[in-house]
């Protein structure tokens, strides 16, 4: 099967990045280098266009509580204007998605992965009621474009209308206008920066990706592709689907226990989190090389010589200044602050050294 254009497809390839095939579509993995707009991201601002996401608008009466039995977090205590980060999990807790879930006045609106979009609608759709709850597949008229990095909001805020940019939270979102452009305004991001997402219908995305980058120039904001966007969110410690995160894995050994609410009633998948949370198997930990090298996906993660579990993301960590990955260990066997080696090839005797810490391994300055 062939790879969708993105609307901004066009755009992209005038401004010199390189395409790839990403979740069903061609997408930007750098236009100048991945370390550069990496830095650009932690320094300055990138802007990226992740217009494959998917949107789905959930309406109707019964809506909050479809809602609740879809996901594991409490969409109950969202208000008006509020953004949640959670994961919709089979019976046997394996997670079919993380999404966010956007509250508005009268319905929500969830932003399911690209990879996922097919999957997860039909998920979704098996999970409604008789009546009561509307579904809206709003991916194909929708783009997504995201400003991120410590002056996002310097750059974005003289271009915004109808929104005090300043005033909305962390997790917060409401409508405005910028460059005359209708959006919707999100403070969220995956690349542990401050930022904006913007959402905004997909005939004005060329228009309003050239203008923020056109004004940010003199800022020293970049544009930036797929391949800063996954060096940025490792350090950050967010979890990617397809690789951290899977149908075979469950939210409570993914490190992500806080977005499970076993309190807030019967939800999808609940009695089989109650026992991964009771009985543990494996934990979700990160390492720093100690050494050079670089770990990647799938390499095995090792203790005195014995494989104790393997990477699921790696990579340089350009603000770390090291080879850095998260993976799956069995429980125990790798406590924070302790030594492990990492397979970096498929000579058993190429190992590097590692240490495990803490996630993310990066946190902006306050």
């Amino acid at each position: 099967m062939s790879e969708r254009e993105v609307p901004l497809g066009a755009l992209h390839r005038r401004l010199g990045a390189r395409m790839v095939p990403f979740a069903g579509y061609q997408m930007p993995l750098q236009y100048s280098s991945i370390r550069d707009e990496h830095q650009a991201v932690r320094e300055r601002a990138g802007l990226f266009d992740v217009s494959h996401m998917g949107e789905v608008r959930v309406g109707g009466p019964g809506a909050l509580a479809y809602l609740q039995r879809l996901v594991t977090n409490d969409v109950g205590k969202l208000e008006v204007g509020q953004a949640l980060y959670t994961v919709m999990c089979r019976e046997d807790g394996g997670i079919v998605d993380d999404l966010l879930v956007y509250r508005d006045p009268d319905d929500y609106m969830c932003v399911v992965n690209a990879a996922r979009h097919d999957d997860d609608l039909e998920w979704m759709g098996r999970q409604l009621p008789l009546s009561g709850v509307e579904l809206e597949d709003q991916s194909d008229q929708t783009c997504l474009l995201a400003l991120q990095g410590p002056l996002s909001l310097q750059i974005l805020a003289p271009l915004a209308e109808g929104a005090d940019l300043a005033s909305i939270s962390y997790y917060h979102h409401r409508p405005g206008r910028v460059l005359g452009v209708p959006v919707r305004l999100s403070r969220t991001g995956y690349t542990g920066e401050d930022g904006f997402e913007l959402y905004c219908d997909r005939h004005a995305a060329e228009g309003l990706f050239q203008g923020i980058l056109d004004h940010g120039r003199s800022h020293g904001v970049l544009p930036a592709g797929l391949g800063a966007r996954d060096t940025l969110r490792l350090e950050a410690g967010f979890r990617l689907y397809g690789q951290d995160i899977t149908l075979e894995r469950e939210p409570i050994s993914a490190g992500l226990g806080w977005v499970v609410k076993l309190d807030k009633g019967e939800f999808v998948g609940r009695e089989a989190l109650v026992r991964a949370k009771a009985e543990p198997q494996l934990s979700f930990i990160g390492i720093r090389l100690l050494g050079r090298g670089i770990p990647r996906p799938h390499q095995a993660i090792l203790v005195d010589g014995q494989p104790i579990g393997e990477v699921t993301s790696g990579s340089y960590g350009f603000s770390v200044g090291a080879g850095i990955a998260m993976g799956y260990v069995r429980l125990g066997s790798a406590p924070k602050g302790s030594e492990v080696e990492v397979a970096l090839r498929t000579d058993p005797a190429d190992r590097g050294r590692a240490q495990v810490v803490a996630l993310p391994f990066y946190r902006r300055p306050t």
